[in-house]
């Protein structure tokens, strides 16, 4: 027999959340698991003691976990959601007939809150994934990835120009981010002339003439970040990957551990400044996020576009046998020339040459404020020789060479890969392997595609709470694998076997 469900709305009800939400629930484990009392502390000073009250900081912290734990980006849909889930209010403290907090409420108390209490918390995440055995310390995969801003690039508008490099030196200290030279302007135009040139003839290069409504043609807008800014959000900045359109972005930084891919440290960097700038950031938090856990770090894996002097430099100083591909740029050697380390001098050995020397002279600033020393031979030395033309060039009557201030650094990473050929390729392969993958989770399903407020500070914000959510629901799912335990404890001599196997099965 067919049935055919009537619904009669009753008056009263007697219910209750907690008796409607099952024991096991996803945010039932979160409350146990994970203590939220020690923000009390934490928020204090930024809440005065007269007005009216604000939202409580646990529910706050609460609600944002909930929409990275959902991948939900905007703070209006986010309420919503908390709303409609019975799970969710209790989690939160709500009951159904309460109001939750204003969308707007969320948005400014993220705005009030610092960056070292998303930090706090952050590490309390990391605290219990290390005390669970998830964590080893030994490798350390370094990489980044693009998390577009709140801005668009309509809003873009071209930077004063400043007609003279006095003017620009005057007002340096006024935003000057947000003004160029007329010399760095012309430069980038021609770059930008020379692109439109030599593109031409590409695929998917523009072939007809476009025109405004006053019949002038239209042009394709370069826009670089020496020229442009956004209004909307200074500190992002324009950038792209290959197959991809440019648009404003930053730069969210992971160190993860390789033995079950936890996130250890997380920042937010600008996209327009290399990895390398930003290496030391990361890596200062990582390691004290080690150090709060009574633990060290063994080895640091990163591409090339981490490796620098000052990247090298800081893994020496700090003890870590670090694995980073020098620069396209690096030569090990000088192709007809050797150098001589005790008299700090480059040698000609040239077939046919005169056996130049080209001793130290100087050391030099670059365009791009890279220091290089320069190396120089005397016209004599060179003015009869029969290689000189092709040497040194048609008009130059010396030899010039240049190199970084840290090419000892680079030598030596260079030997440290070249020597163990197939374990750097392991390591290449290890590194991938390890921060890729938790990279893509973050951006598809942990909120770190696009930052929905404005500011290096508050992206920052954004990546460790992105970061902070992976680890917890990798903690929850965690389970110790006892049989290797097992294992291990039989290989030990009979007096520790017997002590430990006792041990292991009085816990269980």
């Amino acid at each position: 027999m067919q049935g055919k469900k009537d619904f009669t709305p009753q008056l009263f009800y007697d219910l209750s959340l907690d008796r409607l939400v099952p024991s096991d629930n996803y945010y039932r484990i979160i409350q146990r698991e994970l203590s939220f009392d020690f923000l009390y502390k934490s928020t204090a000073k930024y809440y005065g003691t007269e007005g009216q009250k604000s939202i409580d900081p646990v529910v706050f912290f609460k609600i944002l976990l909930v929409g990275y734990l959902n991948n939900i980006n905007s703070d209006r849909a986010l309420i919503r959601f908390c709303s409609n889930c019975l799970d969710v209010r209790l989690f939160l403290g709500y009951d159904l007939n309460e109001d939750l907090p204003w969308h707007s409420t969320i948005s400014r108390t993220r705005q009030l809150l610092g960056e070292e209490v998303f930090l706090e918390l952050f590490r309390k995440v990391l605290s219990l994934c290390v005390n669970k055995g998830m964590v080893q310390g030994r490798r350390q995969a370094v990489d980044s990835a693009f998390i577009k801003a709140n801005a668009s690039m309509d809003s873009l508008v071209e930077k004063e120009v400043l007609e003279d490099a006095s003017v620009y030196v005057n007002e340096l200290e006024e935003h000057s981010d947000y003004k160029v030279t007329s010399t760095r302007k012309k430069l980038v135009e021609q770059h930008h002339q020379w692109k439109k040139e030599e593109f031409k003839a590409m695929p998917g290069a523009r072939k007809s003439v476009q025109l405004n409504e006053d019949g002038q043609e239209i042009r394709p807008k370069f826009l670089s970040n020496h020229t442009h800014y956004s209004p909307t959000d200074p500190e992002a900045k324009i950038s792209t990957k290959p197959g991809k359109p440019r648009q404003l972005n930053y730069a969210g930084q992971l160190a993860v551990d390789d033995k079950h891919h936890v996130i250890t440290g997380a920042c937010a960097s600008t996209a327009g400044s290399k990895d390398s700038a930003i290496f030391a950031e990361i890596m200062n938090q990582t390691l004290a996020n080690f150090e709060s856990n009574d633990m060290q770090i063994d080895q640091v894996l990163a591409d090339a576009g981490y490796s620098s002097g000052e990247s090298l430099g800081y893994c020496e100083a700090h003890g870590i046998d670090a694995y980073i591909p020098n620069f396209g740029q690096y030569k090990p050697e000088r192709e007809g020339f050797v150098f001589n380390r005790e008299l700090n001098q480059y040698e000609c050995i040239k077939e046919g040459g005169n056996r130049a020397i080209l001793p130290f002279k100087r050391i030099l600033t670059d365009s791009k404020g890279y220091q290089k020393k320069s190396y120089r031979s005397s016209e004599k030395s060179c003015a009869n020789c029969p290689l000189r033309q092709s040497c040194c060039g048609k008009v130059t009557k010396f030899k010039k060479l240049e190199e970084s201030i840290h090419k000892p650094l680079y030598d030596r990473m260079h030997e440290k890969i070249t020597k163990n050929k197939r374990y750097f390729k392991k390591m290449v392969k290890r590194r991938s392997s390890t921060v890729e993958p938790v990279l893509g989770t973050l951006i598809n399903h942990h909120n770190m595609k696009r930052i929905n407020s404005r500011g290096k500070t508050q992206a920052n914000k954004h990546v460790l709470f992105s970061a902070l959510c992976y680890n917890l629901k990798k903690y929850l799912k965690f389970t110790p694998k006892k049989s290797k335990l097992f294992a291990q404890i039989c290989a030990l001599p009979i007096r520790k076997h017997n002590l430990l196997k006792t041990e292991l099965f009085s816990q269980n």
